[in-house]
């Protein structure tokens, strides 16, 4: 029986209200397939009256670079287990692990978060690398902007006196602006693949309609200076992509961005700006976000039969160091064109 989007949508409730689901709407699943070419396989679980009690979208991937594996989404940052209870959330687990037999894939990745099901498994590892940061709103914009810490009010503050203004996009042109500062961030600076122009293109395409995507850009004397996507789901509002040119960042645009972006959360009564994955070992970007008052929270993922791929590389091994290194050499037409041919391998 195949899964039906009102069964979905039905079965995330089982989650509450969180926006945690997003990986899991059918609108990504279809960009991640149709982008990537990945094949998303739903498991589920049926009680005896046919109603749906558990439910785990995976994507046994297979690639020349980065071998087989299933994963539980690739680019996502959480998907999380959907079950009524334990015995339903083993089914889906021993599911995905006959899948992996299937396909014969070296590992299973599940991007579940915290498990207590899953930690007491013994056939699957835990790896502790990230960490999500969260800001309650509940109490309101002036209740959050005094959590926010002083010298980064100060730059929001310095940002707008020097005439920086903030935009949210209303086209889908304006994709194609924010691809341009994307691979100019990620592969120019950070030294990594960028996601192909294709990618925001569907995004605007599959989300921009409903106001589940909003895109900010801060503008500068006439030009675009900096970037921020923003995923809004269920009560959270999900920082998802940032991307600025370098030669302005001492106009604090990312700053400007960050928070007219957590303003538009409360003024839209959104309960929590979740401001993203962060690696425990990036330890600038963890106090960048402990300054907005954010609240870390644990994001372990899960392995079988041992901890693999890319999501397990910790970014100060000499592996990441090197990999990043030789990419920022590149120059940035050429990173974004290796880019959109190799960043499906990464998933």
């Amino acid at each position: 029986m195949e899964v039906s989007v009102p069964e979905i949508s039905q079965a995330l409730s089982i989650q509450g209200p969180s926006g945690n689901g997003f990986y899991m709407d059918e609108r990504w699943l279809d960009l991640i397939q149709s982008i990537y070419g990945f094949n998303v396989t739903r498991l589920e679980a049926r009680g005896s009256d046919g109603a749906l009690r558990g439910y785990l979208p995976v994507c046994a991937l297979s690639s020349p670079l980065t071998g087989r594996r299933i994963v539980s989404l690739p680019f996502s940052d959480i998907c999380p287990l959907v079950a009524t209870d334990n015995a339903t959330a083993h089914q889906l687990v021993d599911q995905a692990v006959a899948l992996r037999k299937k396909h014969r894939a070296r590992y299973i990745e599940l991007r579940t978060g915290s498990s207590a099901l899953l930690e007491g498994r013994d056939d699957f590892i835990a790896a502790d690398n990230y960490v999500s940061w969260r800001v309650e709103l509940a109490a309101g914009e002036s209740s959050v902007w005094s959590g926010v810490e002083k010298p980064v009010q100060r730059q929001v503050k310095k940002s707008r006196k020097m005439g920086v203004t903030v935009r949210f996009a209303r086209q889908r042109e304006d994709m194609d602006i924010y691809h341009r500062l994307h691979v100019g961030t990620r592969s120019g600076k950070h030294g990594m693949p960028a996601q192909p122009r294709a990618f925001f293109r569907g995004l605007w395409d599959r989300f921009g309609a409903d106001g589940t995507l909003q895109v900010l850009f801060a503008e500068h004397e006439g030009q675009t200076i900096a970037g921020m996507v923003l995923f809004a789901s269920g009560d959270t509002v999900r920082y998802a992509y940032g991307a600025s040119e370098e030669q302005a960042l001492h106009l604090a645009p990312n700053n400007l961005l960050m928070w007219e972006s957590i303003t538009w959360a409360i003024n839209n009564s959104y309960h929590i700006f979740d401001m993203g994955r962060t690696a425990r070992d990036n330890h600038g970007l963890m106090e960048y976000k402990r300054k907005w008052g954010a609240t870390a929270e644990p994001l372990p993922y899960y392995y079988s039969p041992q901890v693999a791929g890319l999501a397990s590389t910790s970014e100060t091994s000499r592996k990441y160091q090197v990999l990043t290194a030789c990419w920022k050499r590149l120059p940035l037409p050429v990173a974004s064109t290796l880019g959109g041919i190799l960043y499906k391998h990464l998933g």
